[in-house]
């Protein structure tokens, strides 16, 4: 956050038991003129909302989401890689999640749940360690109708199921860009709607008897199923163009 966007921070402390973890830190706000308040562990505690805060907690302003028709713009002229998460609301596998997106350098994430628009959680957005700052982030109240839209622009639609039709490892390299990872609810998996407009559906083989996995480690597994696969069409001496 100090990094990215500086100017949206409205407070900045810090633990003092933690100061000289958090050197590099102090140093990079003081260079971007953020002002940083030192704290007791219960009041920074009380400011955080939450004693998970490892030291430090900063106030922001709210996000700028990025438009789903800015989202298709960049996926089209990229020919990249996209995530939507349909109702997924544990704030530790959004995460996860949004980190691993940011990690394979994904075109987006998008987050889909009923009304009221969906938030990004603090706890999310600690778990993602950075990579909510590092990918852009979409929001929805009808998933459905924002991958019409994508499909409309030419992006596949590509849902994960754990009895999808396609072995997602076999049929990777197939799946052409730009596409978006369609992914569902922890117990319910996607909703008949979303998954209605999910041109394939694929699934994660593995080699025993359990049956599925963990929602983000599915995700992730996927991501880099997918994300590392070359763009058909797009290989230069057996690498490709990412």
């Amino acid at each position: 956050v100090v990094r990215r966007r500086p100017g949206d921070i409205l407070r900045a402390a810090f633990a003092r038991e933690a100061e000289s973890a958090l050197l590099p830190l102090l140093e990079l706000a003081h260079t971007r003129g953020v002002r940083v308040e030192a704290r007791t562990p219960a009041e920074l505690a009380a400011l955080a909302q939450t004693s998970n805060h490892e030291g430090v907690c900063i106030q922001v302003r709210a996000r700028r989401w990025m438009p789903p028709a800015a989202l298709a713009d960049a996926l089209v002229a990229d020919r990249a890689c996209a995530l939507a998460l349909d109702r997924v609301r544990n704030p530790y596998n959004v995460g996860a999640i949004v980190r691993t997106a940011a990690f394979f350098g994904l075109g987006g994430v998008v987050l889909g749940a009923p009304a009221p628009h969906p938030a990004l959680a603090a706890d999310a957005a600690r778990v993602a360690e950075g990579g909510a700052e590092d990918v852009p982030l979409v929001r929805t109240t009808d998933l459905a109708r924002t991958l019409a839209q994508l499909r409309e622009r030419g992006v596949l639609t590509v849902g994960l199921e754990s009895d999808g039709a396609d072995d997602l490892l076999r049929v990777s390299r197939e799946l052409s860009r730009p596409v978006v990872l369609v992914v569902g609810h922890e117990r319910e998996g996607l909703s008949p709607r979303v998954r209605a407009e999910c041109q394939r559906t694929a699934r994660i083989v593995g080699v025993s008897a359990q049956f599925s996995l963990n929602v983000a480690v599915a995700t992730s597994i996927a991501i880099a199923i997918v994300a590392g696969a070359p763009p058909v069409g797009r290989v230069d001496g057996g690498r490709a163009r990412r």
